[in-house]
C-alpha cells in the first residue's frame, strides 16, 4: 500500500508506505526526515498499488496533540526568522532576497535549534555580518544558503504558462538539461517570454515531447520535398507531429490535404518505387 503526503498545501507530494496505519485525506501524519519525524498532511489516502513498495519510507504514525503543538511552534519560529532575516538584510543593504526559511527545534539528533535561510542574489554575497546579527536575534545557529533560479522556483512554487502548478514544485526530482535546440526542433517561437518558465530559464517541459519530434523527423519527409499521397502528387508544406501527419499542397489544384506520415514517408515511397519499377 502507498499514501501521499505534503508538508505544504499544493506542495510537492511524497509517497510513503503506510504500514499498519490507514490515513485518510486530511489526516495529519508523522513523516520520517533527517531531523526526526515531521508533521505532514495526507492528500492521497492509503490504497493498494501494483508496484513494489520496499523502497518507500514508512509512515511513523498519526500526529497526536503534542505533535501538532510542536508543528505549530515550528511554523511560528519559521515566520519569526523570515521577518528577522528580511529586516536585517535591509539594514545591511545586501542585494539578497529571502526565498524560504527552515527551522529545526532543539532535541533532534545532531544538536540544538538551528535556522536555515535560503536566498537568491545576482552574485556572491559576503553575509558574515548578517549571519552574526541574525544568530544574536534568533538565539540559535544560523545557516544561509544561496539558491539558483531553478531551485528558487522549486521552493517558492507557482503557476506555469499552462495554468498548472510548476513541474519542479510538484513532481520533478532532478533538473535535466534543456537547450534552445529543443524549441527549434518543435517549431516553437524563439521568444524568451514564450519558452521561459517562472525561473527565467528554458521551460523544463520542452524536454517532454522532444523525443517524439526527433523520431518523427527521422522518418517523415522534410518540408519542401515532393511526395505522392493517396490524393495525388504534391509538396510537403508542414508537419503535424502530435497527429503523426504531414500537410501536402497538391499539384493538381493547389489545395492542401493532411496525410498520415506512413502514407507519404520516404522509406515507403522508396519501397513502392523499387517494386513497381
Amino acid at each position: 500500500m502507498l499514501c501521499a503526503v505534503s508538508f505544504n498545501r499544493y506542495g510537492r507530494l511524497y509517497y510513503l508506505d503506510p504500514g499498519e496505519f490507514r490515513p485518510q485525506v486530511g489526516d495529519r501524519v508523522l513523516v520520517p526526515t533527517d531531523d526526526g519525524p515531521e508533521v505532514a498532511e495526507c492528500v492521497w489516502a492509503a490504497q493498494w498499488v501494483g508496484e513494489d513498495t520496499d523502497g518507500f519510507p514508512k509512515l511513523v504514525g498519526l500526529a497526536q496533540e503534542e505533535d501538532l503543538r510542536r508543528d505549530e511552534l515550528l511554523r511560528r519560529r519559521k515566520a519569526e526568522a523570515k521577518v528577522a532575516a528580511k529586516r536585517l538584510i535591509r539594514e545591511h543593504g545586501l542585494p539578497m532576497k529571502v526565498v524560504a526559511v527552515d527551522h529545526v527545534l532543539g532535541g533532534a539528533e545532531g544538536g540544538g535549534e538551528r535556522t536555515m535561510v535560503y536566498f537568491t542574489a545576482p552574485h556572491r554575497v559576503d553575509f558574515r555580518s548578517l549571519v552574526r546579527d541574525l544568530g544574536a536575534t534568533l538565539h540559535c545557529r544560523v545557516e544561509l544558503r544561496q539558491l539558483s533560479a531553478r531551485d528558487s522556483a522549486r521552493v517558492q512554487g507557482g503557476i506555469g504558462s499552462c495554468g498548472r502548478d510548476l513541474c519542479c514544485a510538484t513532481f520533478l526530482t532532478d533538473f535535466e538539461p534543456v537547450t534552445i535546440r529543443m524549441a527549434k526542433d518543435q517549431d516553437l517561437p524563439l521568444n524568451p517570454l514564450r519558452i521561459s518558465g517562472a525561473c527565467g530559464r528554458l521551460m523544463c517541459c520542452l524536454k517532454y515531447e522532444h523525443p517524439l519530434y526527433t523520431r518523427f523527423a527521422e522518418s517523415a519527409p522534410p518540408v519542401g520535398s515532393r511526395v505522392t499521397t493517396p490524393e495525388g502528387d504534391g509538396r510537403v508544406v508542414a508537419h503535424n507531429v502530435p497527429r503523426d501527419s504531414v500537410t501536402v499542397r497538391l499539384d493538381a489544384d493547389g489545395s492542401r490535404c493532411s496525410c498520415s506520415r506512413a502514407s507519404v514517408c520516404g522509406p515507403r515511397q522508396a519501397h513502392d518505387e523499387h517494386y513497381n519499377a
